[in-house]
């Protein structure tokens, strides 16, 4: 008898919280029973070695390795037809983008979501490959697995806080409404994403984000990090994209209140990549916090660094459900956050962690407590250490839609 058949999508295997969470549904997966194919958009990233050698990587296209990389570059290579569908996304976003208010313009998502539309006639199929019992669309937008792919059924995976960012509903429902199920990673990515799409709420599953403890803490003992995290003082960390909805670009403000708080042995380091380093590094100039804001930049396994720190930190604008704090909690680290809409999802204010204000000040205070009330944080570890916070048997809801 032949096994089922999954077909995972997913752009890359770049450092970020979708592709952690991508490799704990890969590493839980039994390839005993079942065959899984893994369709990356382009092969590149850091998480690229961490792909279990029992899953099978599908060959990387043309079109597909097109839709993110610069249009130049692509028109080089003669695939013309996706940097023509590039181009007339880029114009027909402009266009929606000029009816938005100035604060929906600051946090609409939907530039992607009109690349996918406007290059997908452009995309070869993927029909060749056979059907497929289940089909995995991971992160949106997805209209890859929705259109170029056969299967059975089909799953697309939320991991989006829709509270705090602004949709093109009119441009996203009908790529919803074509999956037989939606995936939401928590109640409250749920809750928020049927206020921008109520007609959806029978195709709504709820899938945490899987998670091994095992191989989280067997990662965490590869490395000696301690010449780039000493061992003196108080280590905090973060670890995410550089970007609006991580929130570093007030860390430096933050850091810097601390410090007239009168902590002086105090380190902050921030582990990731992306398009808001510049302006972090400008931040963290301003507030002439050089030694106290440390940027370490990628790391191909973070654990180490988060079993180094002293108090883990998630001082976010919004999270759909934050990978690396779950990670910290695995760790046994204190975990500090910030009252972001879901984190309530996550942490037990004063069980297992801190929620604390969003402002700056308010921030600064709540981290202030938690690092003079050494009790507490070792009460935190306690309690972590008594509890597992991997959740691997999260596979069976997706082997149950076979």
């Amino acid at each position: 008898m032949n096994k089922p058949r999954i077909f995972i999508n997913m752009h890359y295997m770049e450092l970020g919280g979708a592709e952690r969470a991508l490799l704990g549904l890969l590493n839980a997966l039994d390839t005993d029973k079942v065959d899984v194919d893994l369709f990356l958009n382009q092969h590149t990233g850091e998480f690229m070695p961490l792909i279990p050698d029992k899953i099978n990587l599908l060959p990387e296209r043309r079109g597909y390795n097109a839709l993110e990389r610069p249009i130049k570059q692509i028109l080089k290579e003669g695939q013309f037809g996706v940097a023509f569908g590039r181009w007339r996304a880029r114009r027909r976003y402009k266009e929606y983008h000029e009816t938005l208010t100035n604060e929906e313009k600051m946090f609409d998502s939907s530039a992607f979501h009109y690349v996918a539309d406007s290059v997908q006639p452009f995309l070869p199929s993927l029909e060749e490959l056979g059907e497929y019992d289940l089909a995995i669309s991971f992160l949106q937008p997805h209209n890859i697995v929705l259109n170029k792919v056969k299967a059975k059924k089909k799953v697309a995976w939320i991991h989006t806080d829709y509270s705090s960012v602004h949709v093109n509903t009119k441009l996203e429902l009908p790529v919803w409404a074509g999956f037989d199920y939606i995936a939401s990673i928590s109640p409250d990515c749920t809750k928020s994403f049927l206020k921008a799409f109520p007609s959806l709420e029978n195709k709504i599953i709820e899938i945490e984000n899987i998670l091994s403890s095992d191989f989280i803490r067997q990662q965490a003992e590869l490395l000696d990090v301690s010449d780039e995290m000493p061992k003196h003082g108080i280590n905090l960390l973060s670890v995410g994209r550089y970007c609006h909805a991580k929130n570093y670009d007030n860390v430096p403000d933050i850091m810097k209140r601390l410090l007239e708080k009168g902590f002086k042995d105090l380190r902050w380091y921030i582990i990731g990549f992306g398009g808001d380093e510049p302006l972090i590094r400008q931040k963290i100039a301003e507030a002439g916090m050089e030694d106290h804001v440390i940027l370490l930049g990628k790391k191909d396994n973070p654990y180490p660094y988060i079993k180094a720190c002293d108090i883990y930190v998630q001082p976010s604008r919004y999270e759909g459900k934050s990978v690396t704090v779950r990670e910290a909690q695995v760790l046994c680290k204190p975990v500090v956050v910030s009252n972001y809409p879901t984190a309530k999802s996550q942490v037990k204010d004063g069980v297992d962690g801190i929620i604390v204000p969003q402002d700056n000040e308010g921030c600064a205070d709540g981290i202030s407590r938690a690092i003079q009330r050494r009790v507490q944080l070792d009460a935190f570890t306690a309690y972590l250490q008594e509890h597992d916070y991997g959740n691997e048997t999260e596979i069976e809801k997706v082997l149950n839609l076979l």
